[in-house]
């Protein structure tokens, strides 16, 4: 049953993240009257096909549910004599064709879409959940802990930490990620103690160990934010950042050499999350979906070839320099950004699955 639980919640959660990156590229192709040959719900073999009669516009709907795309006239570069070069030379409205910062906003809308859709689901999850704020309401002992190392003696009941190691913290969200990432070295503590700004200077966490990382430990509780609308809109905005900003130190990292490649996860690990957070309830699995929807827009703007952040760079180096790269070197160079990209997957696949067995 939870195998079941964990395929449905994975195809459904990346089928409509991906499916609302599609409709985001779609909608501005719209708008700039780009030619939009189909628009497919879903992948593989299409189970139903209707074309406007208005735009010409094929809308699909295909078999496997895992995401979409949209398919835009003078995306590619079509061979010279064959009938698609014909029908672009023809087509003053191809993607091709238009201004480069109409391409731009084209190429950009699905991941600003997805972290729009992260966004909003933070904000609907922070109707239903405590807002925990950053003034301290309790230290725990080193009984209590079960370690020797407590800040007890320097972060003190009633204190209202504003920044970590020089991060400002509004929400306990951000508080406890700075001490888990910084954490692991003494660190400066900003308060407000007795309405009087305080550096607490070379703070010692406790820490941790996880699948061979060293995280800092949060050795004492907060208390909770009063709701209200604005109280809302901060925590959603903040939580929102936060993801984002978790996402590049997290590839910044791993390339660093602080994360192994041990803690990467691809579709098999992040679908097992998906089908826990499912069987956790509702409110874990909208958590999840806005970690992965603002994850997805955040890695599809990275800047590599054959993901929309290769494609922005070149058009904004289009937009600087007035010159283009040939159709034909811009496919090749994304066709094996595209073709690193898939032995990457392939790699955390394998990884992934070994995992799961072990």
């Amino acid at each position: 049953m939870n195998v079941i639980v964990t395929v449905i919640s994975a195809v459904l959660v990346f089928g409509f993240l991906i499916f609302i990156h599609e409709f985001g590229h779609y909608i501005f192709a719209r708008i700039f009257k780009v030619t939009v040959n189909e628009f497919s719900i879903g992948m593989g073999p299409r189970i139903f096909t209707r074309t406007s009669k208005k735009t010409n516009i094929k809308y699909s709907v295909a078999a496997l549910p895992i995401g979409g795309f949209v398919a835009m006239a003078g995306e590619s570069a079509a061979e010279e004599g064959t009938p698609e070069y014909e029908e672009w030379q023809r087509d003053p409205n191809t993607f091709d064709k238009k201004p480069a910062w109409q391409r731009f906003i084209i190429t950009a809308a699905g991941a600003v879409i997805n972290i729009v859709a992260g966004f909003l689901a933070v904000m609907i999850l922070s109707f239903f959940i405590d807002i925990g704020g950053t003034t301290v309401t309790k230290t725990y002992t080193p009984e209590e802990l079960g370690t020797d190392i407590t800040t007890r003696e320097q972060i003190l009941v009633g204190d209202e930490i504003i920044s970590v190691d020089g991060k400002r913290v509004d929400i306990l969200d951000e508080l406890s990620y700075e001490i888990m990432r910084r954490g692991i070295e003494p660190v400066d503590v900003v308060v407000i103690r007795d309405g009087e700004e305080i550096t607490l200077e070379n703070v010692v966490f406790p820490t941790v160990s996880d699948s061979g990382q060293v995280f800092g430990a949060r050795d004492f509780s907060v208390g909770k934010e009063e709701k209200s609308f604005g109280s809302i809109m901060t925590y959603s905005w903040s939580k929102s950042c936060l993801i984002v900003r978790m996402c590049w130190e997290s590839i910044i990292d791993l390339f660093t050499g602080r994360y192994t490649f041990a803690a990467v996860s691809g579709p098999v690990g992040i679908s097992t999350a998906i089908g826990q957070a499912a069987s956790e309830g509702a409110l874990n699995l909208l958590y999840i979906i806005a970690l992965i929807s603002i994850n997805l827009g955040i890695m599809n703007l990275i800047p590599f070839p054959a993901l929309d952040g290769g494609r922005l760079i070149t058009v904004t180096a289009e937009m600087i320099t007035g010159k283009r790269i040939p159709a034909k070197v811009e496919s090749m160079i994304n066709f094996v950004g595209l073709a690193l990209l898939l032995s990457l997957s392939a790699v955390i696949l394998v990884k992934d699955v070994i995992q799961l067995i072990i």
